[in-house]
């Protein structure tokens, strides 16, 4: 995968096939510490110790439908290139964390990519799932950090019958995450 973006959307589908119920992508741009941490929360079915450390082998998988799991081994690999680092917290029952770190600066991080695409995938693709999405931006020299989080539980209740997939919908929930960027990395 070439985007942190895509990364986010292979765990997010990972936490999907956990039977979560809640979903949270967090993503911090910290200009003035170097680093940006990418991460995916979940309340789904978590995993043991053992399995945790079995994650980040690429030829572990809990998938039937191919032998090989690269998703998580590559983005750690990933952080780990760029000076930074993934951890993984989960508890069964209890859900899962996996967080990476990578140094913002470094050449070879890969770029963020569509953000607001990947959230409105995940949106759409699994309306049964709560989705909080929060981006935090730190600027480089002066300023305060800005954040911007964007729950999909209250444009969920606001629609009542309306299909998530209605155009107007779709374009409501698209520039809601793009202003919501754009205004937070001002």
């Amino acid at each position: 995968m070439k985007e942190i973006a895509l990364h986010l959307l292979d765990l997010a589908e990972n936490s999907i096939s956990a039977r979560a119920k809640t979903v949270r992508i967090t993503v911090c741009e910290d200009f003035r510490a170097n680093q940006l941490t990418a991460s995916v929360e979940d309340d789904g079915d978590g995993m043991t110790e053992e399995v945790v450390k079995q994650v980040v082998d690429p030829f572990y998988t809990s998938r039937t439908e191919r032998k090989v799991g690269l998703g998580i081994p590559l983005f750690k690999a990933s952080a780990e290139a760029c000076h930074g680092a993934m951890n993984i917290s989960s508890r069964p029952g209890a859900g899962t964390k996996v967080e990476a770190t990578f140094q913002h600066s470094h050449i070879d991080r890969m770029p963020l990519g569509d953000l607001p695409t990947t959230i409105l995938t995940l949106v759409l693709t699994h309306p049964e799932i709560h989705w909080v999405f929060r981006y935090t931006f730190t600027p480089p020299y002066k300023g305060s950090t800005r954040t911007f989080e964007f729950d999909d539980q209250p444009v969920k209740d606001a629609l009542q019958d309306v299909p998530l997939t209605h155009p107007d919908v779709i374009a409501f929930i698209r520039s809601s995450l793009e202003e919501g960027l754009a205004q937070a990395r001002k």
